[in-house]
């Protein structure tokens, strides 16, 4: 068995060449990064190679080399802006006025939300795969679940779940677990499926959340 210090010399770099700063420069950081995402979509994460991307952007390997050292690198951009999409939706729910919201309008309102950053996410399953997956990335997928748990921990606070924290980290996992997948599996479906899945997954948080603040009274 290597040693973890071994195991971590085998790891790409994930850190851009530079950040981009001229107009040019960051427009063409966006077009490697939307290209990507239409590549994980329609060739699969294992196919997917620098001279691919580099083919269909436009330009030379080499070029692409000057914004990214490797497919990992920009597969990890591409995680950490969705990433930061999700923290921007935790963020605007702690905005809300959550403490006068009935069950069903909260959920609804979250469901609603979250739903809409995966929906905005091409090829969002894919790419959740690869934070899982890929040992470069794995990292931006633990950030996302201890962000979502901590955020929502205190989300339920606000709704009346008066539980210690760490009993409310536990069922905040547990909507994790519930919501990701639910979402993953909802923007794949035709319109009519997905309602009814997201109907399925109302029903569980209802029944889960509302048993907790049952006790809580």
């Amino acid at each position: 068995m290597a040693k973890p210090n071994e195991t971590m010399k085998t790891l790409q770099s994930v850190s851009p060449r530079s950040e981009p700063v001229q107009s040019r420069s960051i427009k063409r950081t966006q077009q490697i990064l939307d290209v990507t995402s239409e590549l994980l979509e329609t060739v699969g994460l294992n196919d997917l190679n620098t001279a691919i991307i580099a083919k269909e952007v436009g330009i030379s390997v080499g070029s692409l080399y000057h914004y990214f050292p490797n497919k990992q690198a920009i597969l990890y951009a591409m995680g950490k802006t969705w990433l930061d999409s999700i923290e921007v939706v935790l963020k605007e729910i702690q905005e809300w006025d959550l403490e006068a919201l009935s069950l069903s309008e909260f959920i609804d309102q979250v469901v609603d939300i979250n739903l809409h950053t995966y929906r905005q996410q091409r090829a969002v399953l894919r790419l959740v795969q690869a934070m899982f997956s890929v040992p470069e990335l794995r990292e931006l997928d633990e950030r996302h679940d201890d962000m979502v748990i901590s955020q929502m921990s205190k989300v339920f606070k606000r709704i009346g779940l008066k539980k210690h924290i760490r009993e409310r980290e536990r069922i905040a996992r547990l909507y994790l677990e519930f919501t990701h997948s639910t979402y993953l599996v909802v923007v794949n479906q035709n319109e009519r499926r997905a309602l009814r899945t997201l109907e399925d997954l109302k029903l569980m948080l209802t029944s889960l959340l509302a048993h907790h603040l049952q006790a809580s009274d």
